[in-house]
């Protein structure tokens, strides 16, 4: 493919989409202190750059998947912060009701298909959503997210040989933030390069710097394009970094505060940010404008979301079982 010319309204995108990103996580942050937000919580600070770079590379009506760590992937496939924020909650307003909570958001209106508790258990998931646009003929894809954790599942296993086999539209996406809970990715391999897994099916992969927007895009454009010409699927190991604990419950001693430093020294958004005002697309005047409409956002979300009902407890087992299927056949 040729390499992609990226333009103002591309880099102005990445911007406003990060900073929301990064500044509900924040504040997400802070209300789970202060007990608003209960369960678990885990945040996407850092990785912007993995969810930016690809929304911008992909089609309106192509789907995502991914694991807990999926709010910054709700709001980047146009979830409202008030939705999400009130999903985390727990109130009825939210995108799932109030019944997923942080690991568990939802949108069948944005393609966006979670949020998932399970570790790997979205991969086989992603590909059944590829098989499904696969059979009904669309030239949709399906971008399946996991971390570095979840590729030691079997079901990766399983999951890469039926979308080889198949030729499924599907791009699998590792986030490699550089641990698995606590634990690094050298303690639980001696393949560094987790692309390298697709070798043994012969499936297309790459390694990609997850902390550049460009590169992202590029690497699933790329995939995005193979995938609808009917060639399979892709597998990327993004390479990107979480500067917070992998829950709000760890203080991550597992690594050191040079280390975080270090990749806090590229952070995406600063990039992207300086880009804009190096080409003379923004000012400083104009960032600084951004940053105030996406504080009033936040905090309109946080309004919302306290002035929300809890759910019912007459909701308790509603949309637990689909009923009528439409694709059951007698």
């Amino acid at each position: 493919m040729a390499k992609v010319k990226f333009t103002k309204e591309i880099y102005k995108k990445w911007y406003e989409q990060m900073l929301l990103i990064r500044r509900f996580e924040e504040k997400s942050a802070q209300l789970y202190g202060q007990q608003k937000i209960r369960g678990f919580c885990h945040l996407y600070i850092g990785q912007e750059a993995v969810i930016a770079g690809t929304m911008s590379a992909i089609k309106e009506d192509d789907k995502l998947i991914t694991a807990y760590r999926d709010h910054g992937h709700a709001l980047a496939c146009g979830i409202s912060a008030n939705e999400v924020m009130a999903e985390l909650f727990g109130k009825v307003t939210g995108c799932s009701k109030g019944k997923g909570g942080s690991m568990h958001m939802f949108s069948k209106e944005h393609n966006f298909f979670g949020g998932h508790g399970i570790v790997g258990g979205q991969i086989p998931l992603g590909a059944g959503i590829a098989l499904a646009e696969q059979y009904n003929g669309t030239d949709n894809i399906c971008v399946c997210f996991m971390g570095d954790g979840a590729v030691r599942q079997g079901s990766l296993h399983e999951t890469f040989n039926m979308a080889m086999l198949w030729k499924l539209p599907v791009v699998f996406v590792v986030e490699n933030n550089q641990y698995a809970m606590g634990t690094s990715v050298e303690r639980t391999t001696n393949v560094l390069d987790i692309n390298k897994i697709g070798l043994a099916y012969d499936m297309p992969n790459a390694q990609i710097d997850g902390m550049k927007c460009e590169d992202v895009h590029e690497a699933i454009a790329e995939a995005a394009d193979r995938a609808r010409k009917g060639e399979g699927p892709t597998f990327l190991e993004i390479r990107t970094y979480r500067y917070r604990g992998h829950s709000m419950s760890d203080p991550a001693k597992y690594r050191t505060k040079e280390e975080v430093q270090k990749y806090k020294e590229i952070d995406p958004i600063e990039v992207v940010g300086r880009t804009l005002v190096s080409k003379k697309w923004a000012t400083e005047a104009d960032l600084e404008a951004i940053e105030e409409e996406i504080n009033t956002v936040i905090n309109d979300s946080v309004e919302f979301s306290e002035n929300s009902p809890y759910p019912d407890p007459s909701e308790l087992y509603t949309d637990v079982y689909v009923e009528d299927y439409p694709f059951i056949v007698e």
